[in-house]
């Protein structure tokens, strides 16, 4: 199909691919282009559709089909062409025609953009930080004090409000003497120092009890919502019904079974607390040491410079699988937009921050994959179809008809290059 494919390597990760397409190729090319010419002839003698060849030619000339029978043979050919010459092209080729003499082979360039090259530097016995393990007392009274919390119950208090106490108010906000609209509301419910109001407003609370009224004296932010109040001074008049404070249970065995049934007193519960923190410090200083090894195992690398169209893709990637979590969530992209208050736009540019350090990583790990001739074996291949399918609790021929073994088998090569780079990794 292709043939003498050479790749010419130029500046800014950019080269010229040429190859020809061959004669055998172009006669079939021409003979689908005719096929599908044809249906729509209309030549005096001879039914719709059913005008001969050899009429065609001399009626046309066969360079008439030239240029759809290119576009069919074309993909094919580029992609045999880039085979050949073991290039890896990162974006769509701008393709020129040099020659299509008739009887001959078609000569075509594509000017490609492909992947930058890597020198990789030291990646295995990097020094990193000292990552804590240990778990003390105080991280478990800190991981009790917040379950004690959680159990708390709100408790109707004589007496003035404080910082952490909740009150129950009516409210009724205006500006210039008007009132605006969603600026009232009965029986509110209000924890102090929650920051859920305009600021100052829970300030101005403090030190007032049940029964006292109110006069909050705030000004609404400059990059407030509401355009029309943004930088207004207003004025709330609010009734305090309630002043209510947490009462915290007591640490004892029933506190332990009413936040932990597997557990039948509290020293069990602070065992269990002092597990599960050993296994996060754990999971955290594995993570912690991955980070700081592969981001120096980068910084080690010599990169030529990123293609913009590598950092794009990566953008568009990071997107896809974000909204596809999202969507085995049940939640819809444009009620997620509505709720946070962002847009497309405002995502990409967020994924965008990073992705071009996210693109050298990956460079790097294939070049780390591809130097020390990293091939996960059958076995591998198969453990993770298996640990896919569990994950996204789909059949794991499911998972084999989405994935190709190749796809399979670079994912698991990559995590094996990091595996090595963080077992080799030496903690100073």
């Amino acid at each position: 199909m292709s043939a003498k494919a050479k790749f010419t390597k130029k500046e800014n990760n950019t080269g010229e691919l040429k190859f020809e397409i061959d004669q055998d190729t172009i006669k079939k090319g021409l003979d689908t282009a005719f096929d599908r010419v044809k249906k729509s002839l209309n030549v005096p003698g001879f039914r719709k559709g059913r005008v001969p060849r050899q009429i065609f030619n001399r009626m046309y000339g066969e360079e008439a089909l030239y240029e759809d029978a290119l576009n069919s043979v074309l993909p094919d050919a580029y992609e045999k062409a880039v085979s050949e010459t073991s290039v890896e092209p990162v974006d769509q080729p701008q393709i020129t025609v040099d020659s299509m003499e008739k009887g001959q082979p078609w000569a075509i360039s594509a000017t490609i953009t492909v992947k930058p090259e890597v020198e990789l530097g030291d990646y295995k016995g990097l020094e990193v930080k000292k990552q804590k393990r240990n778990v003390m007392k105080a991280d478990v009274d800190a991981r009790l004090e917040e379950l004690q919390k959680q159990q708390a119950e709100l408790v109707l208090k004589d007496g003035k409000a404080e910082k952490g106490d909740t009150v129950v108010i009516d409210y009724v906000g205006s500006v210039d003497g008007k009132e605006f609209d969603g600026g009232s509301a009965q029986n509110y419910s209000l924890e102090l120092g929650s920051n859920s109001f305009i600021p100052g407003f829970e300030d101005a609370l403090i030190g007032h009890s049940a029964d006292e009224d109110v006069d909050v004296k705030v000004t609404f932010p400059e990059d407030y919502q509401a355009k029309e109040l943004a930088g207004k001074d207003a004025i709330f008049k609010t009734q305090l019904h309630e002043v209510k404070t947490k009462e915290l249970p007591k640490l004892d065995d029933d506190f332990a079974k009413d936040v932990d049934e597997d557990v039948d007193t509290l020293e069990d519960l602070k065992k269990k607390i002092h597990d599960e923190l050993k296994d996060q410090k754990k999971q955290a200083a594995e993570d912690a040491i991955q980070e700081e090894a592969i981001s120096a195992a980068v910084k080690n690398a010599k990169i030529d410079e990123i293609p913009q169209a590598m950092i794009d893709t990566e953008v568009d990637n990071q997107m896809n699988q974000y909204m596809a979590n999202l969507q085995r969530q049940g939640i819809d992209p444009k009620l997620y937009y509505q709720m946070t208050g962002t847009s497309e736009d405002d995502l990409k540019k967020q994924f965008a921050k990073d992705a071009e350090e996210r693109v050298k990583t990956d460079l790097v790990i294939e070049a780390i994959v591809a130097k020390e001739g990293i091939k996960p074996s059958e076995d591998e291949i198969k453990a993770e179809i298996k640990s896919l399918a569990d994950e996204y609790n789909m059949e794991e021929k499911a998972v084999r008809n989405a994935l190709t073994d190749d796809m399979l088998a670079h994912d698991i090569a990559a995590k094996n290059a990091i595996q090595m780079i963080v077992d080799s990794a030496e903690e100073k």
